[in-house]
């Protein structure tokens, strides 16, 4: 078969087009590239980890971390999993360092009992829309779970305790990556030993209080709990009162006595009954039972065949200073900055 000199030119163009092209691409090296559904690809062309909305679910379901958090750290390891969580965790670590200062006065109590030993814990946060959060109640049960079967009320030990492989503290830390706002195991308070009685009462989870006694039983124990949330007893009895408590209180009332202008045995006599009756309002077996205002709390303890011993009431950011916003001062601060 003939070719035409038209025909043969074309075909010797092509093939010297193709020889350089090939020629060229010899003395070319492949780059690295990024494909943004699979992430990092080497320059053998090879996957050194993809990156892909199911990795970034599987890191954020492992680690809690948000979206954009788990496909940054994946993108900066490479796609691997492991490392990926482990640069998670150093950044919330650093999260965590940076709110530790911030307020966190709102949380929760929890408390756990066992036979012989009750415990409870305050778990601080920022907000009390945290307080109600999934995953801070969550962390809560932890901690409590775990506090209940240490030794001793110390913040220390209870937050190196492991609990599902880690320990309470770095879960913490996770957590205030996670939730966004300074998170706090703050005090704990437990009661109980061999051959006592004891129980627990929480109040709209921010009022908590523990109580032992001798004899009776737990709903015992959680009858007097609740009479101590509501009234606020300083001391279970007169033997828990501190002398200088009482010196004090009677310094003050013989002031007052002696301003009335009576005789000075009629003033001693006036100050040493008021004595009695600030000791009755301050201490727990002397007040009005308030389930049954008929019976002093001791009276309801001997009905039941019990002996007090001694309480804990804690409630939620007690102590802690509030910073308290002042909305006007805020607006003229603003409208100052505006003018400036």
């Amino acid at each position: 078969i003939l070719l035409s000199p038209i025909t043969t030119t074309m075909k010797f163009a092509c093939t010297v087009i193709l020889s350089a092209i090939t020629l060229a691409s010899s003395f070319i090296q492949p780059t690295p590239s990024f494909n943004g559904r699979s992430g990092v690809v080497s320059s053998t062309g090879l996957f050194m980890g993809e990156v892909t909305p199911k990795t970034i679910k599987e890191l954020r379901e492992a680690t809690g971390a948000g979206m954009m958090d788990c496909k940054k750290a994946l993108l900066e390891t490479d796609g691997d999993q492991e490392a990926a969580a482990e640069y998670l965790r150093k950044k919330g670590l650093a999260k965590a360092d940076k709110k530790a200062s911030r307020i966190a006065a709102e949380g929760k109590i929890i408390v756990s009992v066992k036979p012989n030993k009750a415990v409870m814990v305050e778990v601080n946060c920022e907000t009390d829309f945290v307080a109600k959060d999934g995953n801070f109640l969550g962390f809560c049960d932890k901690v409590a779970g775990a506090a209940i079967n240490i030794d001793g009320d110390d913040i220390g030990t209870l937050m190196s305790t492991e609990v599902d492989g880690e320990t309470l503290e770095s879960t913490r830390q996770a957590m205030v990556a996670k939730i966004g706002e300074n998170i706090q195991v703050r005090r704990i308070a437990s009661r109980g030993k061999e051959g006592s009685t004891v129980g627990a009462y929480v109040h709209m989870n921010r009022i908590g209080v523990l109580v032992e006694v001798e004899g009776g039983d737990e709903s015992v124990c959680t009858d007097v709990a609740m009479h101590i949330a509501a009234m606020n007893p300083q001391f279970a009895t007169v033997d828990e009162v501190p002398a200088e408590v009482v010196d004090k209180e009677r310094k003050i009332l013989a002031d007052q006595a002696r301003d009335s202008g009576k005789p000075a045995e009629i003033v001693e006599k006036m100050v040493e009954g008021r004595v009695r009756k600030y000791l009755e309002e301050i201490c727990l077996v002397s007040q009005s039972y308030v389930k049954d205002s008929s019976m002093t709390v001791g009276k309801y303890l001997e009905s039941k065949g019990a002996k007090m011993i001694g309480f804990s009431r804690i409630a939620v950011g007690e102590g802690i200073e509030k910073k308290e916003d002042d909305f006007a001062a805020e607006v003229a601060k603003m409208a100052s900055g505006k003018s400036s």
